[in-house]
């Protein structure tokens, strides 16, 4: 079936993250792809001497009655990095209202990393997350994040048995399924967790030194796009992850390119492994 997904999150007119990585894979992936900007920045807050930012948080809720009037409906709605607690109340009320019947919500929380929050957010959005993690069907934490909705305390080296303290965590506040990216128990490895339904899959892969902004919106993105032509939620993991990783590598040989990664030149790696 052609499928309709909505992604809500910023814009970055320049940096490769957000809605200018989730519009063009989503689309590559063959789904039709509308987007609810919540804010537009001249260029994403790492790396640059400065940015400028015009929120759009007023501005939700008047689209969102256009398209209530409109009897729009979206078979799937992904989100990203909201900007406030009332950008959180809009994108349930949206939800709540405009996903057809039958649709799958996916929620990337986007608001901490490497143990801290991001500088604009502090616990009572972490709350305010809360209510939309734990109501999505999908949910795609890091480590960081994961801790914060499941109220364990972050680590930096972890083996198994605290990992599944996280999801078990996760499970009981209401989370579904869980998709836990950044997962590493062997140097020079990273990879994915996959909780579904009380079953816990592992995908690892190529841990690449280099940190490159943007990557957790490329791998989101295909994500979703993947599960949406129909693959499995651990077939879907396993090639978001090897797509993030081939942009990445993609990216290595150009230092010029700090500000995200070459995404575009591994979009027909990803049209091929979903045809």
């Amino acid at each position: 079936m052609y499928q309709k997904v909505l992604t809500i999150q910023d814009i970055s007119c320049v940096g490769q993250c957000s809605t200018t990585v989730a519009l063009p894979i989503l689309s590559a992936c063959g789904l039709e792809t509308v987007i609810l900007p919540t804010a537009i920045l001249s260029n994403h807050t790492a790396g640059f001497k400065g940015f400028t930012v015009h929120d759009l948080t007023d501005e939700i809720p008047v689209i969102h009655r256009q398209w209530q009037e409109e009897g729009i409906r979206f078979h799937a709605i992904y989100t990203g990095y909201l900007g406030s607690c009332e950008e959180v109340t809009h994108v349930k009320n949206i939800i709540a209202t405009m996903l057809a019947e039958g649709g799958l919500t996916v929620v990337d929380p986007a608001m901490a990393d490497n143990g801290k929050l991001y500088t604009a957010f502090d616990m009572a959005y972490v709350e305010a997350m809360k209510s939309l993690c734990f109501a999505a069907d999908i949910l795609l934490p890091n480590i960081t994040e994961a801790c914060l909705l499941a109220d364990v305390e972050y680590k930096e080296s972890y083996d198994r048995a605290y990992i599944d303290a996280i999801l078990a965590g996760l499970a009981k506040k209401g989370a579904k399924t869980v998709v836990l990216t950044g997962v590493s128990y062997e140097e020079g490895k990273t990879g994915v967790v996959v909780y579904e339904q009380g079953r816990y899959s592992y995908y690892e892969h190529q841990k690449i030194a280099r940190g490159c902004h943007g990557t957790g919106d490329v791998y989101a993105s295909a994500f979703v796009g993947a599960l949406l032509k129909g693959r499995t939620t651990p077939e879907a993991a396993k090639i978001a992850a090897d797509y993030t990783v081939q942009c990445i590598l993609n990216t290595l040989d150009d230092p010029a390119h700090w500000y995200g990664v070459k995404f575009e030149t591994a979009l027909p790696d990803l049209i091929r492994e979903l045809q």
